[in-house]
């Protein structure tokens, strides 16, 4: 899939670079409008609404056979995607070593020379590679954050001259990594098209079925900010795909969720996955599971690294409402769409809350 241009309207500069320069205040063009800053406390919200966290599941249970064991885990995550959109998955068979690996890996990439950093700068034509900012529109507001984007499926997207060669097992690591979450997402969807009543496989199918899904892993670098209550690490939005496994920094929190008209900052679980649903599936469970709009803060105290895998539908499959939760009552919300058509929006516009997946509702 290709974007609307082959380069970026300004050239690039890089966040890390920014707060290691030694500033005290940061340029105007990552500085938001006052509505869209972080604040201590969201507006209308109180100190109770803060202390909220997503829910917590613990997926040990879902290996045994007995019902009685398994329904109450289905139920949770049910709900949870039904009332929040995100949750923490706990014992979920990703090694705890591995996920460790992951996060020190990135980091040392991230702490490399920037000249070798550099070798890897990405085009909008593919976000593939080392990147600093989303969307295209000359003049657009940037986030406080640089990133690395790569392709993991289908394999013949899997690019290894653009997978960092160092640190030297970089790449070794992402292939390991790779394959252990897009198994895990493969788990989970079954798991959430079994509560909405359809085949474990009918939500997997419709996004091309497991050889053909898109994978795709961005790993996030927030650098510590001199004034960190003027912008964001990322603008609030909603993720156009179907899911997305989160590894979050183990020491530093940073993501803020929707919860009505209140911002709840997640304190991640030791060893645990956010998950989150994203425009995908909520276009395929014609709303019953909802994207949420999410945000990350930054901090002017430490660095922040996170892995995000986007498990996605086969780009060019037509994605609609599962004709079995359509009914007179509960009418299509949505007209098809293939997932190349429907991401263009962000790739070119930049995170811009939900009003991609909004627009497209249509009631007729």
């Amino acid at each position: 899939m290709n974007c609307l241009q082959s380069s970026w309207p300004e050239p690039i500069v890089r966040v890390q670079s920014l707060a290691e320069s030694g500033i005290t205040t940061i340029p105007d063009l990552y500085i938001k409008p006052p509505a869209k800053r972080p604040s201590l406390l969201p507006e209308n919200c109180n100190q109770a609404d803060v202390e909220v966290n997503i829910p917590v599941i613990d997926l040990q249970n879902l290996l045994n056979q007995e019902e009685s064991l398994r329904q109450p885990t289905l139920r949770s995550i049910s709900s949870a995607c039904r009332e929040w959109g995100f949750f923490q998955v706990v014992n979920h068979g990703v090694s705890e070593e591995l996920m460790r690996r992951a996060r020190d890996t990135w980091r040392e990439f991230f702490g490399l020379p920037l000249d070798v950093k550099q070798e890897y700068s990405n085009k909008p034509s593919t976000y593939e590679g080392y990147g600093s900012r989303l969307g295209v529109e000359k003049g657009a507001i940037l986030d406080w954050s640089d990133y690395y984007f790569l392709h993991y499926m289908p394999a013949s997207l899997r690019n290894h001259s653009r997978w960092p060669a160092l640190p030297s097992s970089c790449r070794k690591l992402i292939e390991e990594y790779s394959e252990a979450t897009v198994r895990l997402c493969g788990t989970l969807m079954k798991l959430l098209s079994q509560n909405l009543g359809l085949e474990e496989d009918q939500l997997l199918n419709a996004f091309g079925g497991e050889e053909n899904i898109g994978a795709c892993l961005r790993v996030n670098f927030y650098p510590k900010c001199p004034q960190p209550d003027l912008t964001l690490g990322l603008s609030e939005h909603s993720d156009p795909g179907g899911l997305t496994l989160l590894l979050p920094d183990e020491n530093v929190a940073g993501l803020q969720v929707r919860k009505g008209q209140s911002w709840v900052t997640v304190k991640p679980v030791p060893n645990a996955f956010i998950v989150n649903i994203g425009d995908q599936m909520q276009v395929l469970s014609n709303a019953i599971y909802k994207s949420v709009e999410h945000r990350v803060i930054v901090n002017s105290v430490k660095d922040r690294v996170s892995l995000a895998l986007f498990y996605n539908p086969k780009s060019d499959l037509l994605i609609q409402p599962v004709k079995k939760l359509v009914t007179k009552d509960r009418p299509a919300l949505y007209a098809p769409m293939t997932y190349d058509q429907y991401r263009l929006f962000i790739r070119t516009k930049g995170p811009c809350g939900k009003a991609q997946v909004e627009s497209l509702k249509s009631y007729e």
